[in-house]
Order: C-alpha cells, then sequence, then structure tokens
C-alpha cells in the first residue's frame, strides 16, 4: 500500500518567519526531512484579525481555545491597527536562502495574509491581480526564480482566482482541503490538498489521534503545518507526530516531490466547493 505524507509549511506573520521558520528548519534538520514552505511575502496585518472578532462568534472561539496571544505574540496582535505592518519574508531574505539551501521547496503563499482572507469576496478583479502581481515579484527578488506552486491563504479562493493562477505560470496548486488530489476545473492546474487537520482546530491530542487515524488507512496525504504553531509552541507535538508516520512506513516529501508521483490521467476535473470545517471560523475550499 502506498504511504506518502507531504508536509506543507505555511508561513502566515512575522513572528512566524523569524522565530517558528529558523525553528522547523532545525527541527527538519535534526529528522532529516524536506518540506514545502508556503511563505507569506508582505505586510503582517495580523491585528485587523480584531474586526473579525466583532462579525463572527467562530472566530473568537477559535481565539479563545488556541490562546492565540501567546500562540502568535502580542505584538502579532498589533500589527495593522496600533503598531505597523512589517513585511514578513521581505524582512529575512537571509532565511529565505537558508530554507532553499537546505534543500527545502519555497512556494507563493500570500501578499498580503489577513486582507486577502478577510476581504477576498469583496474585493474587485483588479484588487486580485495586484496581490499576485506584489506577491510574486517579492518572490522573485528573494528567490531569483517565479514561484512555481500557489498556496491560497485560509484556504480561500473563488472563481477569478483559478481564473488568474492559470494564467501565471503555477506548476500545481494547494489552496483546499479536500481528501484527495484533483485537477481544478477551468484552471487545468493540478490540487495537491491539505487533507489532515491542523492542530490549531483540534486541540493537540484530538489532533494527534485524528491524524494517526487518517495515516493508518494509508495513501496519500498532506499535513498542512503552520510556522506560528508547529515552530512555536507545539514543536514537541510535531516532532512526535513525525516520529509516528515513520513508524507506520510514510515516506515524507514535500509537494513538489508529491506531485511528480501523481497520475494525472487518474485524477478528477472538478470543482471545488466551500465547506465550513470543524473547528474553522470561516470556510474554505474542498
Amino acid at each position: 500500500m502506498i504511504r506518502i505524507l507531504g508536509l506543507k509549511i505555511d508561513v502566515d506573520t512575522y513572528q512566524g518567519m523569524r522565530l517558528g521558520v529558523p525553528r522547523l528548519l532545525s527541527l527538519l534538520r535534526e529528522m532529516d526531512l524536506r518540506a514545502t514552505f508556503y511563505l507569506s511575502i508582505g505586510p503582517d496585518a495580523s491585528g485587523r484579525a480584531v474586526l473579525q472578532l466583532l462579525k463572527n462568534p467562530r472566530f473568537l472561539k477559535k481565539m479563545v481555545r488556541t490562546r492565540a496571544a501567546s500562540l502568535y505574540g502580542f505584538r502579532t496582535a498589533l500589527y495593522g491597527t496600533l503598531l505597523p505592518s512589517p513585511k514578513i519574508a521581505l524582512s529575512f531574505p537571509e532565511l529565505v536562502r537558508r530554507i532553499v539551501a537546505e534543500g527545502h521547496e519555497a512556494q507563493f503563499h500570500a501578499w498580503d495574509h489577513r486582507r486577502w482572507q478577510d476581504e477576498l469576496t469583496v474585493r474587485p478583479e483588479g484588487w486580485i491581480r495586484d496581490w499576485f502581481s506584489r506577491g510574486i515579484d517579492g518572490f522573485e527578488a528573494l528567490t531569483g526564480k517565479r514561484p512555481t506552486s500557489f498556496g491560497a491563504p485560509a484556504w480561500l479562493i473563488d472563481d477569478r482566482v483559478l481564473s488568474m493562477v492559470r494564467d501565471l505560470g503555477f506548476d500545481y496548486l494547494s489552496c483546499t482541503r479536500a481528501k484527495v488530489p484533483f485537477i481544478h476545473e477551468g484552471a487545468g492546474l493540478i490540487e495537491i490538498p491539505s487533507d489532515l487537520p491542523c492542530f490549531e482546530e483540534t486541540g493537540v491530542e484530538e489532533g494527534e489521534r485524528t491524524i494517526l487515524a487518517g495515516l493508518a488507512e494509508g495513501g496519500i496525504h498532506v499535513l498542512p503545518v503552520h510556522a506560528e504553531v508547529e515552530g512555536g509552541r507545539m514543536s514537541e507535538n510535531f516532532v512526535r507526530l513525525i516520529h509516528a508516520a515513520k513508524k507506520l512506513d510514510y515516506r515524507l516529501l514535500p509537494l513538489g516531490d508529491l506531485l511528480s508521483l501523481l497520475d494525472r490521467k487518474s485524477l478528477v476535473t472538478r470543482r471545488f466547493r466551500l465547506q465550513l470545517l470543524s473547528g474553522r471560523s470561516v470556510p474554505c475550499a474542498v
């Protein structure tokens, strides 16, 4: 039975880039593993999440459950409101170089992560196009090349986004929480979804049980990791989970390597849909 686990690491905040990424790089080196780092390039406007507290009671429950202040840092909660928004990956070019030098895959996650997840549905196409342009230009300035994959912030996309990514030169996407890889209708790009839950959605103990239960069945899976979480307070839980996956004879890979193992002809072509998953405050694509 095939047993493959893709490692997808999202970097959402300045704190995650500054502290979480170095910690994860060290852990991955110790475990002799490579992963895909999806980088937020531009401003950290995490403090604007306070607006969601007023509009969405599920978001408030999530913040309380995850102890967000200790998870993301107090300053993070002020960026974009009482404090200026620092650039995320653009502030740490040496870390981006280290990611690549140590054999990991660097890909594009966001220009402004917070505004995408809060405002995508109400913004015009021109705003989306400019968001991609600024983010990809920044990625290219950091790495010397264009990204070959896009992982949407908060797994949120719409038909306008898929129309644009089709023409941006990506080889594959990782924008949904679907259960299995598929081909995006219209865009024609392979989707490698994050099918396993995040620790911050489930809590650590429940998350470990759920993830290991899913892995016990074998198959192709992707573990969504956040630099702020598994590179911070939950790093020991992350290491324990990786060791458990290895004991189940999983081959752990960056997503680009996983892509090369997929048979495009065997994948279903379909349109994504939006679904509110357990532990999340807003719907995401599946």
